[in-house]
């Protein structure tokens, strides 16, 4: 008799799992595919500690250049690029970002119907977004195509902002 009941738990508690899985729609959803073969890598983050929050803010003002999607991630100082810790940060950036402004547009849009704040995770892989659209901006071809990077920056910059105020 137990046994029934531990099963019939067992079934209600993965329905309720996967309903619940079921309404929040993540706003990365790429980073939660498996990549390059490694399970570890579903759904990866970069900041687990303060010091890979400074070492990331180090990469920053180190010139990270996230280039688009046929091309990898750059970081400027060879020390920095060589710490095993930047494998991470280069996964985000070339397998969960959103690349194509379509992409990017759909996050805005998200982030701008979000009432609750980020997760730390999508917080990092937003900014992240950001630095992209901000580096990719310079390189847009027709003055149709500017507006649109900095309109993607500028709704970027704001569900951060949104974020970082008063709840």
């Amino acid at each position: 008799m137990t046994q029934w009941w531990a099963l019939l738990i067992i079934a209600y508690l993965s329905m309720y799992l996967a309903a619940t899985q079921h309404h929040r729609k993540a706003l990365y959803p790429s980073a939660y595919r498996i990549k390059r073969g490694a399970y570890s890598l579903i759904n990866p983050t970069f900041q687990r500690s303060k010091e890979d929050v400074n070492l990331l803010f180090e990469i920053l003002l180190a010139g990270l250049q996230i280039q688009g999607e046929e091309r990898d991630m750059l970081i400027a100082d060879e020390e920095l690029a060589s710490l095993r810790s930047v494998d991470k940060l280069e996964v985000i950036c070339e397998d969960v970002l959103p690349k194509r402004l379509s992409d990017i547009r759909r996050l805005t849009a998200e982030l701008a119907r979000s009432r609750r704040p980020l997760s730390w995770q999508d917080f990092e892989r937003t900014v992240l977004t950001l630095v992209y659209a901000a580096q990719t901006l310079p390189r847009a071809s027709s003055r149709q195509q500017r507006e649109a990077w900095t309109d993607a920056v500028v709704q970027l910059f704001r569900a951060l902002q949104k974020d970082l105020g008063p709840s």
